[in-house]
């Protein structure tokens, strides 16, 4: 009997043990399902930009993206002389591509000649999403070659600017530009669109021609003309006037004697907050503060309504050299995580941009690319 009974146990033991087993096979298979799950969701995204001294702004955007997604963005950065170190700057941009995880890459770069590093990463890894946010290739070629393309529409701006400077009470629209600003078909096209708008609009459209600080002696001389010549034109057509700058350091003389004299400023050449406002109101911002752009316009407000100028000047919110590397990121994740999500849409990345950035962005398509669109961001008014 006791025999028989140590068989019995002996049995029931070893089937316990069977069944543990199998048990922990079971959990152990599930558990490895899970890991790999996981690990099949992670992704890597790249944002390529220039360097801090080439270009603060996009170098900035990037590390932030680092640190607001530290499992996901790796910010890549190009060599700092984009035209003796082409091949460098197309190496960076390959390099991407050797990461098994990558999904997408941004690239944002005030440079051409980058066509190739977009063909080889489709070579490595036909499913890498590419998006340029900006570049300055060939229209076409950026079109067949990267998946999207993003960019500030400023031919557009040529009628938007007068149309608001007309909006704000202006009735005279004065031009200030040069003659090597003058040589770029952008630039003369813009001003050529905004002398047609003035027109349609009733306003007077006048040029004005600067010392031209590209072959001059700096922008120096060009500041000194407009700080004589702004006052004259201003007592010829009055303070309904709006005057436009197409070159960034003619904005710390116009903003200046636009506190001063009480002409309208519609929007600098480059629309943002961080352009003249702060060196000309002696804007006192912090490290920490220095993309906290909601604090920058109040500050900016502040100044500026106790000069008895509010409603006279205005810009856009942010710096599109802070926004359009951010965005680009976004819609490549989203474009990752949401096979629904069409980018080829304006609208679509209009809502996208409000839904991130709580920003009204009017894209529009450029010509006939279907994978290239241009914006215009909403206006604030200090």
């Amino acid at each position: 009997m006791r025999k028989k009974l140590a068989v019995l146990l002996a049995c029931v033991m070893v089937f316990s043990m069977f069944l543990t087993a199998c048990g922990n096979s079971s959990e152990e298979t599930k558990e490895k399902k899970q890991t790999e799950t996981a690990s099949e969701d992670e992704y890597h995204v790249a944002i390529v930009t220039p360097t801090l001294s080439v270009s603060e702004d996009e170098f900035r955007a990037g590390q932030q993206l680092e640190e607001q997604y530290p499992d996901i963005v790796q910010h890549l950065v190009l060599p700092e002389k984009f035209d003796t170190e082409i091949e460098g700057c197309i190496s960076t941009i390959v390099s991407a591509a050797d990461d098994p995880l990558m999904k997408a890459v941004v690239v944002i770069s005030g440079q051409s000649g980058l066509i190739p590093a977009f063909q080889q990463i489709k070579e490595k890894n036909p499913d890498i999403i590419t998006i340029s946010a900006p570049i300055y290739d060939e229209p076409d070629m950026m079109a067949e070659y990267i998946d999207l393309n993003l960019d500030m529409d400023a031919l557009r701006r040529g009628e938007t600017i007068p149309t608001k400077a007309h909006e704000m009470g202006a009735k005279t629209f004065i031009h200030y530009s040069f003659p090597t600003h003058l040589a770029k078909p952008l630039i003369t096209a813009r001003k050529d669109k905004m002398k047609e708008t003035c027109e349609k609009l009733g306003m007077e459209f006048v040029e004005v021609i600067t010392p031209d600080p590209q072959t001059g002696n700096g922008p120096e001389a060009m500041q000194q003309f407009l700080r004589e010549d702004i006052p004259r034109q201003i007592e010829k057509y009055g303070t309904d006037t709006n005057i436009f700058g197409s070159n960034c350091p003619m904005y710390d003389v116009i903003i200046d004697e636009a506190l001063k004299l009480k002409f309208t400023v519609a929007e600098q050449c480059c629309p943002t907050p961080t352009q003249a406002f702060p060196t000309v109101l002696g804007l006192e911002i912090s490290e920490e503060d220095a993309t906290n752009f909601d604090k920058i316009n109040e500050m900016i407000a502040e100044k500026v309504d106790a000069a008895g100028m509010k409603g006279r000047l205005s810009g856009w919110p942010i710096p599109s050299t802070i926004f359009l590397p951010k965005f680009g990121v976004e819609v490549a994740m989203e474009m990752i995580t949401n096979p629904d999500f069409d980018p080829n849409s304006a609208e679509n990345l209009g809502k996208l941009a409000k839904e991130k950035f709580d920003l009204e962005v009017d894209f529009q398509q450029y010509e006939d690319y279907e994978n290239y669109y241009m914006f215009i961001m909403e206006d604030i008014y200090y």
